[in-house]
């Protein structure tokens, strides 16, 4: 389920928001639904790894492969399938990473504070 609404969210954010909404999207969720940090990092991870690779490929596509492979080339690459592996795997990170921080800043508030004690 957390999965599901760091997905959606994250996907209407990037129409309207900065990239780095996505971080914004991902502490949120996870610091109201996450069960486990675990659960907390793997759903952001691959929530926005999904995401940014569908957008990766839709523009690669509509470009017939032209804008990605003068990124790539500005970036020093050889492939722009390596460009878009890079892409995902910074995108999952930064969604992952955000996720676990909710999850956690969720937990330490619960033990100083008492609060959000019910699951």
């Amino acid at each position: 389920m957390l999965f599901l609404f760091i997905l959606l969210f994250s996907l209407l954010a990037q129409f309207f928001l900065p990239w780095w909404s996505i971080a914004v999207i991902c502490f949120a969720m996870a610091f109201w639904k996450a069960h486990r940090g675990g659960q907390a990092f793997f759903s952001g991870f691959t929530a926005i790894a999904v995401t940014w690779l569908g957008a990766a490929l839709f523009w690669h596509m509509v470009t017939d492969g032209i804008l990605s492979t003068r990124v790539a080339a500005m970036f020093s690459l050889n492939s722009p399938w390596l460009l878009l592996a890079v892409t995902v795997l910074l995108g999952g990170i930064v969604g992952g990473l955000s996720a676990l921080s909710g999850f956690l800043v969720r937990r330490a508030w619960r033990s100083v504070f008492g609060l959000f004690s019910g699951k």
